[in-house]
């Protein structure tokens, strides 16, 4: 029933059915989603937004353990999960915080 999820490193049982839930049933759609994505269908469908799951599955889908996100690529990360939740949620970036935010002059949000 969890279909193959399972199989991506790092995707259990429960992050599986959360998936499916939300509309990503296997694990050929997830990649073909990508983790930017399929977040965004977990979002949409009433789960919480946990930054550490967002970078999780980036890193599960490159083949890559959890805990290998770490300097620039952990904090671009996380400006793109920052935006995402706030594109979800329906409130954009002013002008001058996404123009801030793309230069990377700008913390994450929370």
């Amino acid at each position: 029933m969890d279909s193959d999820l399972t199989t991506i490193q790092s995707i259990g049982p429960a992050t599986a059915a959360l998936l499916i839930e939300a509309g990503v049933p296997d694990a050929a759609t997830l990649r073909a989603m990508g983790a930017h994505e399929a977040y965004r269908a977990l979002l949409i469908a009433g789960n919480k937004p946990h930054f550490i799951w967002y970078y999780v599955m980036h890193m599960a889908l490159q083949g890559r353990p959890w805990n290998d996100c770490r300097g620039e690529e952990k904090a671009g990360l996380r400006r793109q999960f920052d935006d995402l939740v706030a594109e979800v949620r329906g409130v954009p970036l002013s002008g001058i915080e996404a123009e801030l935010r793309a230069l990377g002059l700008l913390a994450p949000r929370g």
